[in-house]
Protein backbone atom coordinates (compact mmCIF):
# COMPACT_ATOMS: atom_id res chain seq x y z
CA UNK A 1 0.00 0.00 0.00
CA UNK A 2 1.18 3.55 -0.57
CA UNK A 3 1.83 6.30 1.95
CA UNK A 4 0.25 9.73 1.62
CA UNK A 5 2.50 12.45 0.18
CA UNK A 6 1.97 15.84 -1.39
CA UNK A 7 0.55 13.94 -4.33
CA UNK A 8 -2.19 11.36 -4.02
CA UNK A 9 -0.09 8.30 -3.22
CA UNK A 10 3.42 6.91 -3.16
CA UNK A 11 3.75 3.43 -4.68
CA UNK A 12 6.36 0.90 -3.69
CA UNK A 13 8.15 -0.05 -6.93
CA UNK A 14 11.22 -1.52 -5.25
CA UNK A 15 12.57 -4.45 -7.25
CA UNK A 16 10.08 -3.77 -10.03
CA UNK A 17 10.22 -2.28 -13.53
CA UNK A 18 8.28 0.90 -14.29
CA UNK A 19 7.28 0.68 -17.95
CA UNK A 20 4.84 2.42 -20.30
CA UNK A 21 1.38 0.87 -20.14
CA UNK A 22 0.66 -1.76 -22.75
CA UNK A 23 -1.00 -0.74 -26.03
CA UNK A 24 -2.97 -3.64 -27.55
CA UNK A 25 -4.45 -2.57 -30.85
CA UNK A 26 -6.24 -5.83 -31.62
CA UNK A 27 -9.16 -6.83 -29.41
CA UNK A 28 -12.76 -7.92 -29.98
CA UNK A 29 -15.03 -6.56 -27.24
CA UNK A 30 -18.17 -5.97 -29.28
CA UNK A 31 -20.23 -8.50 -31.19
CA UNK A 32 -19.59 -9.11 -34.88
CA UNK A 33 -23.34 -9.21 -35.56
CA UNK A 34 -26.52 -8.23 -33.76
CA UNK A 35 -27.16 -10.60 -30.85
CA UNK A 36 -29.34 -13.63 -31.45
CA UNK A 37 -31.00 -14.99 -28.28
CA UNK A 38 -29.30 -18.20 -27.18
CA UNK A 39 -26.64 -18.16 -29.92
CA UNK A 40 -22.98 -18.49 -28.86
CA UNK A 41 -20.96 -15.30 -29.09
CA UNK A 42 -17.79 -13.68 -27.82
CA UNK A 43 -18.38 -13.27 -24.11
CA UNK A 44 -16.21 -10.31 -23.12
CA UNK A 45 -17.49 -6.78 -23.56
CA UNK A 46 -15.93 -3.38 -22.88
CA UNK A 47 -16.37 -3.95 -19.14
CA UNK A 48 -14.87 -7.41 -18.61
CA UNK A 49 -12.39 -7.06 -21.47
CA UNK A 50 -10.95 -3.76 -20.30
CA UNK A 51 -10.70 -5.10 -16.74
CA UNK A 52 -8.67 -7.99 -18.16
CA UNK A 53 -6.47 -5.43 -19.89
CA UNK A 54 -5.77 -3.63 -16.61
CA UNK A 55 -4.97 -6.89 -14.83
CA UNK A 56 -2.39 -7.63 -17.53
CA UNK A 57 -0.80 -4.17 -17.62
CA UNK A 58 -2.55 -2.94 -20.79
CA UNK A 59 -3.83 0.63 -20.61
CA UNK A 60 -4.91 1.26 -24.23
CA UNK A 61 -6.89 -1.04 -26.52
CA UNK A 62 -8.01 -1.00 -30.15
CA UNK A 63 -11.39 -2.65 -30.71
CA UNK A 64 -12.58 -4.16 -33.98
CA UNK A 65 -15.97 -2.56 -34.60
CA UNK A 66 -18.19 -4.57 -36.96
CA UNK A 67 -21.25 -3.04 -38.62
CA UNK A 68 -24.36 -5.08 -38.01
CA UNK A 69 -26.83 -5.75 -40.80
CA UNK A 70 -28.09 -2.48 -42.21
CA UNK A 71 -25.54 -0.35 -40.34
CA UNK A 72 -22.99 1.96 -41.92
CA UNK A 73 -19.43 2.16 -40.63
CA UNK A 74 -20.35 5.39 -38.84
CA UNK A 75 -23.40 3.73 -37.27
CA UNK A 76 -21.21 0.92 -35.93
CA UNK A 77 -18.71 3.40 -34.51
CA UNK A 78 -21.50 5.34 -32.77
CA UNK A 79 -22.91 2.10 -31.33
CA UNK A 80 -19.57 1.01 -29.88
CA UNK A 81 -18.72 4.50 -28.64
CA UNK A 82 -21.91 4.50 -26.60
CA UNK A 83 -21.17 1.05 -25.19
CA UNK A 84 -17.56 1.88 -24.36
CA UNK A 85 -18.39 5.25 -22.78
CA UNK A 86 -20.51 3.54 -20.14
CA UNK A 87 -18.33 0.50 -19.50
CA UNK A 88 -14.68 0.77 -20.57
CA UNK A 89 -12.10 1.29 -17.83
CA UNK A 90 -9.10 1.85 -20.13
CA UNK A 91 -8.66 4.20 -23.09
CA UNK A 92 -9.59 2.91 -26.52
CA UNK A 93 -9.49 3.25 -30.28
CA UNK A 94 -12.26 1.86 -32.49
CA UNK A 95 -11.25 0.27 -35.80
CA UNK A 96 -14.18 0.25 -38.27
CA UNK A 97 -14.45 -3.12 -40.03
CA UNK A 98 -15.38 -3.04 -43.71
CA UNK A 99 -17.03 -6.42 -44.30
CA UNK A 100 -18.13 -5.49 -47.81
CA UNK A 101 -16.28 -2.77 -49.76
CA UNK A 102 -19.36 -1.16 -51.29
CA UNK A 103 -19.25 2.31 -52.83
CA UNK A 104 -21.28 3.57 -49.84
CA UNK A 105 -18.71 2.20 -47.40
CA UNK A 106 -15.82 3.72 -49.37
CA UNK A 107 -17.53 7.10 -49.34
CA UNK A 108 -17.47 7.09 -45.52
CA UNK A 109 -13.69 6.85 -45.19
CA UNK A 110 -12.66 10.52 -45.54
CA UNK A 111 -15.27 11.55 -42.98
CA UNK A 112 -14.22 8.88 -40.50
CA UNK A 113 -10.60 9.93 -40.88
CA UNK A 114 -11.47 13.59 -40.34
CA UNK A 115 -13.31 12.60 -37.15
CA UNK A 116 -10.19 10.88 -35.77
CA UNK A 117 -10.90 7.28 -36.77
CA UNK A 118 -7.77 6.62 -38.81
CA UNK A 119 -7.67 2.84 -39.04
CA UNK A 120 -9.66 0.39 -41.14
CA UNK A 121 -9.98 -3.39 -40.98
CA UNK A 122 -10.57 -5.73 -43.94
CA UNK A 123 -10.72 -9.52 -43.96
CA UNK A 124 -9.15 -10.98 -47.09
CA UNK A 125 -10.85 -14.29 -46.30
CA UNK A 126 -14.38 -12.85 -46.57
CA UNK A 127 -16.27 -13.75 -49.78
CA UNK A 128 -17.03 -10.08 -50.47
CA UNK A 129 -13.34 -9.20 -50.48
CA UNK A 130 -12.88 -11.35 -53.58
CA UNK A 131 -16.28 -10.58 -55.09
CA UNK A 132 -15.56 -6.85 -54.80
CA UNK A 133 -11.78 -6.91 -55.23
CA UNK A 134 -11.70 -3.71 -57.33
CA UNK A 135 -13.53 -1.85 -54.58
CA UNK A 136 -11.37 -3.48 -51.88
CA UNK A 137 -8.20 -2.19 -53.52
CA UNK A 138 -9.81 1.22 -53.93
CA UNK A 139 -10.73 1.21 -50.23
CA UNK A 140 -7.13 0.56 -49.22
CA UNK A 141 -5.95 3.28 -51.61
CA UNK A 142 -8.50 5.79 -50.32
CA UNK A 143 -7.69 4.90 -46.72
CA UNK A 144 -4.03 5.65 -47.36
CA UNK A 145 -4.84 8.98 -49.02
CA UNK A 146 -6.98 9.85 -45.98
CA UNK A 147 -4.15 9.21 -43.53
CA UNK A 148 -5.53 5.84 -42.41
CA UNK A 149 -3.80 2.54 -41.77
CA UNK A 150 -5.49 -0.56 -43.21
CA UNK A 151 -5.40 -3.69 -41.06
CA UNK A 152 -5.55 -6.86 -43.15
CA UNK A 153 -6.50 -10.35 -42.04
CA UNK A 154 -4.34 -12.31 -44.45
CA UNK A 155 -5.85 -15.68 -45.33
CA UNK A 156 -7.00 -16.51 -48.85
CA UNK A 157 -10.70 -17.24 -48.40
CA UNK A 158 -11.15 -19.24 -51.61
CA UNK A 159 -8.24 -21.52 -50.77
CA UNK A 160 -9.41 -21.96 -47.17
CA UNK A 161 -12.90 -22.91 -48.29
CA UNK A 162 -11.56 -25.32 -50.92
CA UNK A 163 -9.17 -27.11 -48.56
CA UNK A 164 -11.80 -27.34 -45.83
CA UNK A 165 -14.39 -28.74 -48.23
CA UNK A 166 -11.91 -31.34 -49.48
CA UNK A 167 -11.25 -32.49 -45.92
CA UNK A 168 -14.96 -32.83 -45.24
CA UNK A 169 -15.43 -34.78 -48.48
CA UNK A 170 -12.78 -37.20 -47.17
CA UNK A 171 -14.82 -37.56 -43.95
CA UNK A 172 -12.24 -35.55 -42.09
CA UNK A 173 -12.45 -31.94 -41.01
CA UNK A 174 -12.95 -32.20 -37.26
CA UNK A 175 -11.53 -29.51 -35.00
CA UNK A 176 -8.37 -31.60 -34.69
CA UNK A 177 -7.86 -30.98 -38.44
CA UNK A 178 -7.95 -27.20 -38.05
CA UNK A 179 -4.29 -26.80 -38.97
CA UNK A 180 -4.65 -28.93 -42.09
CA UNK A 181 -7.63 -26.88 -43.22
CA UNK A 182 -5.63 -23.63 -43.30
CA UNK A 183 -2.10 -24.54 -44.44
CA UNK A 184 0.60 -21.90 -44.51
CA UNK A 185 0.09 -21.51 -48.27
CA UNK A 186 -3.32 -19.92 -47.62
CA UNK A 187 -1.68 -17.29 -45.42
CA UNK A 188 1.36 -16.78 -47.64
CA UNK A 189 -0.80 -16.24 -50.74
CA UNK A 190 -2.80 -13.55 -48.96
CA UNK A 191 0.30 -11.79 -47.62
CA UNK A 192 1.84 -11.77 -51.10
CA UNK A 193 -1.31 -10.17 -52.46
CA UNK A 194 -1.49 -7.67 -49.60
CA UNK A 195 2.09 -6.58 -50.29
CA UNK A 196 1.28 -6.23 -53.99
CA UNK A 197 -1.73 -4.06 -53.14
CA UNK A 198 0.49 -1.95 -50.91
CA UNK A 199 2.96 -1.54 -53.77
CA UNK A 200 0.26 -0.61 -56.26
CA UNK A 201 -1.55 1.87 -54.02
CA UNK A 202 1.28 3.23 -51.89
CA UNK A 203 -1.05 2.90 -48.89
CA UNK A 204 0.34 1.57 -45.60
CA UNK A 205 -0.88 -1.86 -44.51
CA UNK A 206 -0.76 -3.64 -41.17
CA UNK A 207 -0.82 -7.43 -41.36
CA UNK A 208 -2.58 -8.74 -38.28
CA UNK A 209 -1.68 -11.95 -36.41
CA UNK A 210 0.96 -13.26 -38.81
CA UNK A 211 1.74 -16.87 -37.90
CA UNK A 212 4.15 -18.59 -40.31
CA UNK A 213 7.74 -18.29 -41.44
CA UNK A 214 6.66 -18.40 -45.10
CA UNK A 215 4.23 -15.49 -44.69
CA UNK A 216 6.82 -13.52 -42.74
CA UNK A 217 9.32 -13.90 -45.56
CA UNK A 218 6.78 -12.43 -47.98
CA UNK A 219 6.27 -9.44 -45.69
CA UNK A 220 10.02 -9.01 -45.27
CA UNK A 221 10.51 -8.79 -49.03
CA UNK A 222 7.98 -5.99 -49.21
CA UNK A 223 9.66 -4.09 -46.40
CA UNK A 224 13.07 -4.59 -47.99
CA UNK A 225 11.68 -2.91 -51.10
CA UNK A 226 10.79 0.11 -48.99
CA UNK A 227 7.04 -0.50 -48.83
CA UNK A 228 5.00 0.61 -45.77
CA UNK A 229 4.25 -2.94 -44.63
CA UNK A 230 3.86 -3.44 -40.88
CA UNK A 231 3.48 -6.77 -39.11
CA UNK A 232 1.74 -7.92 -35.95
CA UNK A 233 1.88 -11.37 -34.39
CA UNK A 234 -0.13 -12.72 -31.48
CA UNK A 235 0.90 -14.54 -28.28
CA UNK A 236 -0.39 -17.95 -29.37
CA UNK A 237 2.18 -18.11 -32.17
CA UNK A 238 4.99 -17.62 -29.67
CA UNK A 239 3.85 -20.07 -27.01
CA UNK A 240 1.98 -22.95 -28.68
CA UNK A 241 2.28 -25.24 -31.70
CA UNK A 242 -0.26 -27.22 -33.68
CA UNK A 243 0.57 -30.23 -31.51
CA UNK A 244 -2.05 -29.07 -28.98
CA UNK A 245 -4.78 -29.70 -31.57
CA UNK A 246 -4.26 -33.40 -30.88
CA UNK A 247 -5.65 -32.90 -27.39
CA UNK A 248 -9.29 -33.91 -26.66
CA UNK A 249 -10.35 -30.27 -26.26
CA UNK A 250 -8.67 -29.06 -29.45
CA UNK A 251 -11.31 -26.39 -30.00
CA UNK A 252 -10.04 -24.19 -27.20
CA UNK A 253 -6.82 -23.54 -29.15
CA UNK A 254 -8.45 -22.56 -32.44
CA UNK A 255 -7.57 -19.19 -33.93
CA UNK A 256 -7.08 -17.76 -37.42
CA UNK A 257 -4.53 -18.54 -38.79
CA UNK A 258 -3.99 -21.84 -36.97
CA UNK A 259 -1.11 -22.74 -34.71
CA UNK A 260 1.95 -23.74 -36.71
CA UNK A 261 5.08 -25.88 -36.39
CA UNK A 262 7.95 -25.50 -33.86
CA UNK A 263 10.12 -23.95 -36.58
CA UNK A 264 7.49 -21.25 -37.12
CA UNK A 265 7.42 -20.52 -33.39
CA UNK A 266 11.19 -20.07 -33.33
CA UNK A 267 10.97 -17.83 -36.42
CA UNK A 268 8.41 -15.64 -34.68
CA UNK A 269 10.65 -15.27 -31.63
CA UNK A 270 13.57 -14.23 -33.81
CA UNK A 271 11.33 -11.84 -35.75
CA UNK A 272 10.04 -10.00 -32.69
CA UNK A 273 13.63 -9.69 -31.47
CA UNK A 274 15.12 -8.39 -34.72
CA UNK A 275 12.28 -6.01 -35.64
CA UNK A 276 10.79 -7.97 -38.54
CA UNK A 277 7.58 -8.01 -36.49
CA UNK A 278 6.50 -4.59 -35.24
CA UNK A 279 3.88 -5.30 -32.62
CA UNK A 280 2.20 -7.90 -30.46
CA UNK A 281 -1.60 -7.90 -30.41
CA UNK A 282 -3.70 -10.25 -28.32
CA UNK A 283 -6.59 -10.71 -30.80
CA UNK A 284 -8.62 -11.19 -27.61
CA UNK A 285 -11.93 -12.76 -28.72
CA UNK A 286 -13.01 -15.33 -26.11
CA UNK A 287 -15.91 -17.74 -26.24
CA UNK A 288 -17.18 -20.01 -23.51
CA UNK A 289 -15.42 -23.36 -23.27
CA UNK A 290 -18.63 -25.13 -24.34
CA UNK A 291 -19.00 -22.94 -27.44
CA UNK A 292 -15.38 -23.48 -28.46
CA UNK A 293 -15.35 -27.26 -28.03
CA UNK A 294 -18.84 -28.05 -29.34
CA UNK A 295 -18.46 -31.49 -31.02
CA UNK A 296 -20.86 -30.46 -33.78
CA UNK A 297 -18.30 -27.98 -35.13
CA UNK A 298 -15.96 -28.69 -38.03
CA UNK A 299 -13.19 -26.86 -39.89
CA UNK A 300 -15.69 -24.67 -41.74
CA UNK A 301 -17.82 -23.78 -38.69
CA UNK A 302 -15.19 -23.60 -35.92
CA UNK A 303 -15.22 -20.60 -33.58
CA UNK A 304 -11.81 -18.90 -33.60
CA UNK A 305 -10.64 -16.72 -30.74
CA UNK A 306 -9.10 -16.97 -27.28
CA UNK A 307 -8.71 -14.84 -24.14
CA UNK A 308 -5.23 -13.27 -24.15
CA UNK A 309 -5.50 -9.71 -22.82
CA UNK A 310 -4.56 -10.54 -19.24
CA UNK A 311 -1.71 -12.92 -20.11
CA UNK A 312 -0.09 -11.20 -23.11
CA UNK A 313 2.45 -8.99 -21.33
CA UNK A 314 3.37 -11.32 -18.44
CA UNK A 315 3.92 -14.28 -20.76
CA UNK A 316 6.03 -12.24 -23.18
CA UNK A 317 8.14 -11.04 -20.25
CA UNK A 318 8.43 -14.51 -18.71
CA UNK A 319 9.12 -16.47 -21.90
CA UNK A 320 10.94 -13.64 -23.66
CA UNK A 321 12.81 -11.20 -21.42
CA UNK A 322 13.32 -13.50 -18.44
CA UNK A 323 14.32 -16.40 -20.72
CA UNK A 324 16.87 -14.27 -22.56
CA UNK A 325 15.10 -14.35 -25.93
CA UNK A 326 14.10 -10.69 -25.94
CA UNK A 327 15.60 -7.46 -24.65
CA UNK A 328 13.59 -5.27 -22.32
CA UNK A 329 13.71 -2.42 -24.85
CA UNK A 330 12.19 -4.66 -27.53
CA UNK A 331 9.52 -5.76 -25.04
CA UNK A 332 8.50 -2.12 -24.59
CA UNK A 333 8.65 -1.42 -28.33
CA UNK A 334 6.46 -4.40 -29.23
CA UNK A 335 3.85 -3.89 -26.56
CA UNK A 336 3.67 -0.10 -26.27
CA UNK A 337 5.81 2.28 -28.31
CA UNK A 338 5.42 0.73 -31.77
CA UNK A 339 1.63 0.32 -31.69
CA UNK A 340 1.26 3.85 -30.30
CA UNK A 341 3.37 5.22 -33.17
CA UNK A 342 1.66 3.18 -35.88
CA UNK A 343 -1.85 4.05 -34.76
CA UNK A 344 -1.37 7.79 -34.32
CA UNK A 345 -1.31 7.84 -30.51
CA UNK A 346 2.35 8.71 -29.84
CA UNK A 347 3.58 10.51 -27.73
CA UNK A 348 0.34 10.67 -25.75
CA UNK A 349 0.66 6.90 -25.37
CA UNK A 350 3.58 4.49 -25.63
CA UNK A 351 6.20 6.37 -23.64
CA UNK A 352 7.04 7.82 -20.24
CA UNK A 353 7.65 11.51 -20.87
CA UNK A 354 6.60 14.96 -19.75
CA UNK A 355 3.31 15.77 -21.46
CA UNK A 356 2.40 12.14 -22.13
CA UNK A 357 -0.46 10.42 -20.37
CA UNK A 358 0.70 8.82 -17.12
CA UNK A 359 0.01 5.27 -18.35
CA UNK A 360 2.35 2.97 -16.45
CA UNK A 361 2.72 -0.64 -15.46
CA UNK A 362 4.83 -1.49 -12.42
CA UNK A 363 5.89 -4.97 -13.43
CA UNK A 364 7.40 -7.25 -10.80
CA UNK A 365 9.88 -9.67 -12.43
CA UNK A 366 9.67 -11.99 -9.42
CA UNK A 367 5.88 -12.07 -9.11
CA UNK A 368 4.97 -15.65 -10.01
CA UNK A 369 1.57 -16.99 -10.90
CA UNK A 370 0.28 -20.28 -12.26
CA UNK A 371 -2.25 -19.36 -14.92
CA UNK A 372 -5.82 -20.21 -14.00
CA UNK A 373 -8.31 -18.81 -16.47
CA UNK A 374 -11.19 -19.40 -14.11
CA UNK A 375 -9.73 -16.82 -11.71
CA UNK A 376 -9.08 -14.13 -14.34
CA UNK A 377 -11.10 -11.08 -15.36
CA UNK A 378 -12.24 -12.50 -18.72
CA UNK A 379 -15.60 -14.25 -18.67
CA UNK A 380 -14.12 -17.14 -20.68
CA UNK A 381 -13.47 -19.11 -17.51
CA UNK A 382 -10.39 -20.82 -18.93
CA UNK A 383 -7.11 -19.99 -20.64
CA UNK A 384 -5.22 -21.68 -23.44
CA UNK A 385 -2.27 -21.55 -21.02
CA UNK A 386 -3.90 -22.99 -17.90
CA UNK A 387 -1.21 -24.49 -15.67
CA UNK A 388 1.68 -22.44 -17.11
CA UNK A 389 4.11 -21.06 -14.54
CA UNK A 390 4.64 -17.37 -15.39
CA UNK A 391 6.89 -14.70 -13.84
CA UNK A 392 6.41 -10.97 -14.34
CA UNK A 393 2.94 -9.73 -13.36
CA UNK A 394 1.84 -6.17 -12.70
CA UNK A 395 2.11 -4.94 -9.13
CA UNK A 396 0.29 -1.75 -10.15
CA UNK A 397 -1.32 -0.50 -13.34
CA UNK A 398 -1.79 3.26 -13.76
CA UNK A 399 -3.97 4.89 -16.41
CA UNK A 400 -3.80 8.67 -16.92
CA UNK A 401 -2.40 8.98 -13.41
CA UNK A 402 -5.15 6.89 -11.82
CA UNK A 403 -4.18 3.69 -10.02
CA UNK A 404 -6.44 1.10 -11.64
CA UNK A 405 -4.73 -2.08 -10.40
CA UNK A 406 -3.34 -2.44 -6.89
CA UNK A 407 -2.30 -5.66 -5.13
CA UNK A 408 -3.92 -7.72 -7.90
CA UNK A 409 -7.27 -5.96 -7.59
CA UNK A 410 -8.83 -3.94 -10.42
CA UNK A 411 -10.14 -0.76 -8.81
CA UNK A 412 -11.23 1.25 -11.86
CA UNK A 413 -14.83 2.52 -12.08
CA UNK A 414 -16.87 1.69 -15.19
CA UNK A 415 -16.79 4.32 -17.92
CA UNK A 416 -13.51 6.00 -16.91
CA UNK A 417 -11.91 4.99 -20.21
CA UNK A 418 -11.72 7.60 -22.95
CA UNK A 419 -11.95 7.35 -26.72
CA UNK A 420 -8.69 8.41 -28.38
CA UNK A 421 -8.69 10.39 -31.63
CA UNK A 422 -5.87 9.24 -33.89
CA UNK A 423 -3.42 11.36 -35.80
CA UNK A 424 -2.15 10.16 -39.21
CA UNK A 425 -1.45 6.44 -38.92
CA UNK A 426 0.95 4.04 -40.57
CA UNK A 427 4.03 6.03 -39.59
CA UNK A 428 6.51 3.55 -38.15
Amino acid sequence: MGASLGGRKELDASGALVLPGGVDMHVHLSLASSPVPGAPAWIDDFSSGSRAAIAGGVTTIGNMTFPWEGQSLADAIARDLAAAQSAAVVDYVLHPVMLSPTPEALAELPGLAAAGHRSLKLFMMMPDFEARIDEAISAIHLAGRSGMLTLLHCEDGALVRFVGSQLLAQERGSLADWGLSRPESTERAAVERAVAICEATGAPIYIVHLSSAAALESARRGRAAGLPVFVETRPMYLHLTGKVLEEPDAGKYIGCPPLREPADVETMWRAIADGSVDTLGSDHAPWSFEAKTDPALDVLTARPGVADLETMLPMLFSEGVRAGRLSLSRFVSLTSTNPARLFGLFPRKGTIAVGSDADLVVLDPQRRRVIDGAAMQSRAGYSAYDGWDVYGWPRFTISRGDIVLEDGEVIAPPGRGQWLPQATTGQG
